[in-house]
């Protein structure tokens, strides 16, 4: 076949894309007709499948998607456990002020906590548990933050209501 050479293309794109691609799609950036790609993505199926490979397309949502293959869970299951994705001390008490202070500004997360939060809101930020706001109405316009649905599944929270009372908290003190 012609286009044969576009396979390792398509698969780039697959790999790289990390979401189901159109036919459409890759036609457009391959400058290639869409009979073109189908045909090609079906020999790549084919291929994938006669060879000791991990890796398979499968076909999602309306497009394709590079994925393991399904007999390999048993062993893809074990990276899951192996990676640590625990949160630093650091972090969980600035997304607990941002939880129950939110919509909250950096300066006022360092005022709680005494130190800088820069590198901790951005941890927060690229693990999708707090996101921007907006700005607040003061001088300099500081960023809002406040908490994400990714912070709700998280923590098994329904809304930000299932969030604990601040009272209940704190420790009580002996009657005498």
């Amino acid at each position: 076949m012609f286009n044969r050479h576009l396979c390792g293309a398509i698969e780039a794109l697959l790999f790289a894309s990390g979401q189901p691609l159109l036919p459409e799609r890759i036609a457009g950036i391959l400058d290639i007709h869409n009979d073109h790609v189908q045909t090609l993505i079906n020999d790549m199926i084919s291929s994938m499948a006669d060879e000791k490979r991990g890796l398979t397309i499968v076909e999602v949502a309306g497009g394709y998607q590079l994925c393991t293959k399904p007999l390999l869970f048993p062993i893809v299951s074990k990276l899951a456990d192996i990676q640590d994705n625990r949160l630093s001390t650091a972090a969980l008490e600035t997304l607990a002020i941002v939880a129950f202070k939110q919509p909250v500004t950096r300066q006022e997360i360092e005022s709680i906590r005494g130190v800088n939060a820069d590198r901790v809101i951005a941890t927060l930020l690229d693990r999708l548990l707090i996101k921007e706001m907006g700005r607040k109405e003061a001088v300099g316009r500081p960023i809002l933050y406040g908490t994400t649905n990714e912070f709700l599944q998280c923590f098994g929270l329904k809304s930000l209501d299932d969030l604990p009372t601040i009272a209940s908290l704190l420790p009580t003190s002996p009657a005498g």
